[in-house]
């Protein structure tokens, strides 16, 4: 199995290259516009062609290279069955898994963030089993934070906090401790309020030392959720328009 993590400092993104080589069946989580060319350039050098480009959710905080990449690969998009967009893609339901030879990915159904936020859940055949060893949390879980739930408006932002509660305290908290955490973002983006530099953790540190995902009743967690959330950037509603279809994205040229 490959497993990289990409890191984009500026705005505090993390996209991953994985998959099984055996099979030849590589895949991109969360691409970012500007790391295109290193996600085609390191599946190269692997040695296995990228058959997957996965979104966790319609991003708001960089421009998604989804579409430029799905346009030089020829591979299809994936996103959760609730995401609003204007292009072609295939839907992903809770239960759901995407195969890559002996690299399995099931997928959760972990809203709160966006309505179409997923997780998913990595396991590796070659260990005999396909119990989950990592998770690609997206903006569901960060580490030292969780997603914020408002930047759909403020109308949403109750609601959303309440589904986030279930999305962590009722799926992503029930996994076991040793369970690595991959998330979307680190230290840099606004989708949170108190992320760590460090871009990975355990579900079992995070449990531990998260500040938002103390034992609180629902009630109580909506309410941590709401107080003393900054203004969301002003860039971020046409980043989302882009992401979301309605801009064409770049052609590629090279």
């Amino acid at each position: 199995m490959i497993f990289r993590q990409i890191l984009h400092p500026a705005t505090g993104c993390a996209s991953y290259l994985l998959g099984c080589l055996n099979a030849e069946q590589l895949a991109v989580v969360d691409p970012h516009a500007e790391h295109v060319d290193e996600y085609v350039a390191l599946a190269a050098a692997a040695g296995g062609p990228i058959i997957a480009i996965v979104e966790t959710h319609i991003h708001a905080d960089h421009r998604s290279g989804a579409r430029e990449l799905a346009q030089r690969t020829g591979a299809p998009i994936y996103l959760h069955a609730a995401a609003d967009v204007n292009y072609v893609h295939r839907d992903l339901r809770h239960g759901d898994m995407i195969e890559l030879g002996n690299t399995l990915l099931h997928v959760r159904h972990t809203p709160g963030h966006t309505p179409d936020s997923i997780t998913l859940l990595g396991a590796d055949k070659r260990r005999g089993t396909d119990e989950p060893w990592f998770a690609l949390t997206g903006d569901t879980l960060f580490v030292g934070d969780v997603g914020r739930p408002d930047l759909y408006g403020e109308e949403s932002a109750e609601d959303f906090a309440a589904q986030l509660y279930e999305s962590l305290f009722g799926t992503l908290l029930r996994l076991e401790d040793h369970v690595e955490v991959w998330p979307a973002h680190f230290l840099g983006s606004a989708c949170g309020r108190a992320m760590s530099g460090k871009p990975v953790s355990t579900i079992g540190f995070e449990r531990r030392w998260n500040g938002a995902l103390r034992p609180r009743s629902r009630e109580e967690f909506v309410d941590y959720m709401l107080a003393g959330l900054p203004p969301a950037p002003a860039e971020y509603q046409a980043i989302r328009r882009f992401n979301r279809g309605w801009e064409p994205a770049a052609v590629a040229t090279r």
